[in-house]
């Protein structure tokens, strides 16, 4: 039974209320650019407001004033002077919203960078080299870029100085492997490869690679769409993840048209688990693993033979050992 559009509902929810926003503040733009003589206007003089409002004015309240007063000069009438405040009202909000996704995209490329530096990163820093003058919204940026950082990049934002508000980078599971090409270039990849392992653990433990790209897409990966994450995400996921042994890539049997599926391969077995994957999707979905009754069960009863295995591969450890160590001489001599 799959078990995956319960588990990504949350995060599909995002994405679908993510792509509508923007589809609608396209619309205004193209919109208001015809309709509001003053919006280009409104632009220019609201980057001048940011760099003089030493006090904290809002970006939002200089833009709505010096449409307003664009509008109240108008010779159209009360009517018309009433619509044009409101479509510059509308405006301001797409150019704040637009402003905070940039913002967002900034945060999640300095942080990545703060992590294949290994370097620690305070809330100051981020305030000074990539909020700036949005310092309002510092909280709300800061959130969507840690989403944004654990569901795709697989990395936590881990504070580790609750006075200083300082944070470290940190995998979110012990994968040894993030998907870069070396020690120094490149983004880390693991969140893709988790979402990837777990979708083949709700499928069944396997997954269509046409289920796979379904879900990809949910969070902007696509199968022909190069990007700055993946480069190229066919490659990375039906070539490199496969070498390094992380998942296993087959053909279904009898399948018409021809058609691929994925399932874990002896890396991923080895490195982590069913309930870490299934914590993991609980997390972002912020729901409880033991919501999910049939998965959880399956995960326990993994972690149980893993435990078992472990067990008996130590107790045929300890007994070589010990027959060993019978048959050495005890080196003592004793007097005829």
């Amino acid at each position: 039974m799959s078990h995956s559009k319960n588990f990504l509902r949350p995060l599909i929810g995002k994405q679908i209320a993510m792509s509508h926003r923007q589809k609608h503040d396209q619309g205004l733009e193209g919109q208001l650019g015809e309709e509001v003589p003053a919006a280009k206007e409104v632009v220019t003089s609201e980057k001048g407001a940011a760099a003089e409002d030493s006090q904290g004015t809002s970006s939002s309240s200089s833009i709505q004033a010096s449409a307003s007063s664009k509008a109240s000069k108008g010779s159209g009438g009360q009517a018309e002077g009433g619509q044009r405040t409101s479509k510059a009202y509308l405006y301001s909000k797409f150019l704040i919203n637009n402003e905070l996704r940039k913002k967002v995209t900034n945060l999640v490329k300095f942080l990545s960078f703060k992590y294949i530096t290994n370097e620690p990163v305070t809330e100051a820093e981020i305030l000074k080299r990539v909020v700036k003058e949005y310092k309002r919204f510092h909280t709300s940026i800061f959130k969507h870029a840690c989403e944004c950082m654990e569901v795709v990049f697989g990395i936590e934002v881990k504070e580790v100085d609750t006075v200083n508000h300082t944070y470290m980078l940190v995998k979110i599971l012990d994968l040894t492997y993030d998907g870069r090409i070396s020690n120094e270039e490149g983004i880390p990849k693991t969140g893709l490869l988790v979402l990837i392992l777990g979708v083949i653990f709700m499928e069944g433990n396997r997954a269509s690679e046409k289920k796979i790209w379904e879900v990809l897409s949910v969070v902007g990966v696509h199968r022909d769409q190069h990007d700055f994450i993946c480069g190229n995400p066919r490659k990375f996921i039906t070539e490199d993840l496969v070498l390094e042994n992380y998942l296993v890539y087959q053909p279904i049997p009898n399948s018409d048209p021809p058609s691929y599926e994925f399932l874990w391969g002896p890396r991923a077995q080895a490195e982590t688990s069913k309930m870490k994957v299934l914590q993991f999707f609980c997390k972002v979905a912020g729901s409880s693993p033991t919501s999910f009754t049939a998965l959880y069960k399956e995960a326990l009863k993994d972690e149980e033979e893993r435990a078992r295995a472990l067990l008996a591969s130590t107790a045929i450890s300890t007994s070589v050992d010990n027959s060993g160590s019978g048959d050495k001489p005890s080196g003592v001599s004793h007097p005829e």
